[in-house]
C-alpha cells in the first residue's frame, strides 16, 4: 500500500538518501530544496550543485575575477581527467583545496 510520502514512481526512500547520488546519511546532514521538501542531498552533492550554479551564472559575466574562477575550473577538469583526486598522496589536499575553491 502506497503512502503520501512515496514518489511518483510509486516507491519510497529512506529519509536519507541523496537524490542525486544516492548515498544513505542522517536527515539532518541532509540538504533540502525549499519548496520540495522531499528531495534532499548529501553535502558533497550539494557543494557541487552550487559550483554548477556559479559555473552558469559565470557565462553572463566578465571580468578579471570571472576569469580566474574559470581558470580553477579548468584546473579542477584536468585534476578529474588525470584521476589526481584518487592519488594516494594528492587526494586528501586536492579535496580540500576543492571544497574551498569556486
Amino acid at each position: 500500500m502506497e503512502t503520501p510520502a512515496d514518489t511518483a514512481q510509486g516507491r519510497s526512500d529512506p529519509p536519507g538518501r541523496c537524490w542525486c547520488c544516492g548515498s544513505i546519511d542522517d536527515p539532518g546532514l541532509l540538504v533540502h530544496l525549499g519548496n520540495h521538501p522531499e528531495v534532499a542531498m548529501c553535502l558533497p552533492c550539494a557543494r557541487w550543485a552550487a559550483k554548477e550554479a556559479g559555473a552558469i551564472e559565470d557565462r553572463s559575466k566578465s571580468g578579471p575575477l570571472v576569469t580566474v574562477r574559470e581558470g580553477f575550473r579548468g584546473l579542477r577538469h584536468e585534476v578529474l581527467n588525470r584521476n589526481w583526486h584518487r592519488h594516494p598522496v594528492f587526494e586528501r589536499p586536492l579535496r580540500w583545496l576543492g571544497k574551498h575553491l569556486p
